[in-house]
């Protein structure tokens, strides 16, 4: 200890004196991690719109364009905001059903859930096409059929007699279906028959569902899915559209959309 003394610089008066300022030294240098700790501390997550959408956009793309590659998570972009807030309300008081969307909803107060309708409601970017089964000619025939002219002997009104002539949706609450993924539309036809699926009395789709058989089913799925897109993929106008039937989430049957 005394050589080790009196090889250092310093000049210590005794071993004490010595003893002290390691005890020094030593306590100074155990508390340096500390601080350095303190300092790489992770910092907070930020409070913007877009990282409390992260859930949303892990699925359905980062502006809601949805996964055409995938079949099964459908575009949000440019749906009108009150039909997007709904979907989230379905999940939350379980009408609608899966497990991820209903977990990521659960605690959402509803202005947070039209904060993020509306954030994917203004969205505007490209569509992507999503694959399709082969079907034959006649089967996307009977597909226009029902989109375009219903099937009146058995009670089914035309899809564009709610989604608009382009089907490209109406405001405030009726969703576009163009563009939508083949897998998609034809796992929630069939969820709306096996009341997997529901929304507010009345609930027009799951009459209309109920009405269809499996081929109708891939018939409208099909020809959904392999259609053009209008020139302007905008949802039509509210009022521009009245309902053949009472729908809960649109109002008394007649009335404007």
């Amino acid at each position: 200890m005394m050589t080790n003394a009196r090889a250092c610089p310093v000049r210590f008066r005794s071993v004490r004196s010595f003893g002290v300022a390691i005890l020094l030294v030593t306590t100074l240098l155990s508390g340096a991690p500390a601080r350095a700790a303190d300092t790489d501390a992770t910092p907070p997550v930020p409070d913007t719109l877009q990282q409390r959408i992260a859930a949303c956009t892990a699925c359905h793309g980062v502006h809601g364009e949805g996964t055409p590659g995938s079949g099964y998570f459908p575009r949000l972009a440019g749906k009108p905001a009150a039909y997007l807030a709904r979907q989230m309300q379905d999940f939350q008081n379980g009408l609608r059903k899966y497990a991820p969307m209903e977990y990521t909803v659960r605690q959402l107060p509803p202005a947070y859930m039209r904060e993020i309708a509306e954030y994917f409601a203004a969205q505007q970017v490209p569509y992507g096409r999503s694959p399709l089964p082969p079907v034959s000619a006649a089967t996307l025939a009977r597909g226009e059929e029902l989109i375009g002219k219903g099937d009146p002997a058995r009670r089914i009104p035309a899809c564009s007699s709610c989604h608009g002539s382009q089907l490209t949706g109406v405001e405030p609450s009726t969703p576009g279906l163009v563009g939508l993924p083949y897998d998609y539309i034809s796992a929630q036809l069939g969820s709306w028959r096996t009341h997997t699926r529901a929304t507010v009395a009345p609930d027009c789709m799951a009459e209309v569902a109920s009405r269809l058989g499996a081929s109708d089913i891939t018939a409208v799925a099909a020809a959904l899915a392999s259609r053009e897109l209008p020139a302007d993929t905008h949802p039509q106008p509210a009022g521009s559209v009245k309902p053949p039937l009472a729908c809960g989430v649109l109002g008394a049957p007649g009335d404007p959309s």
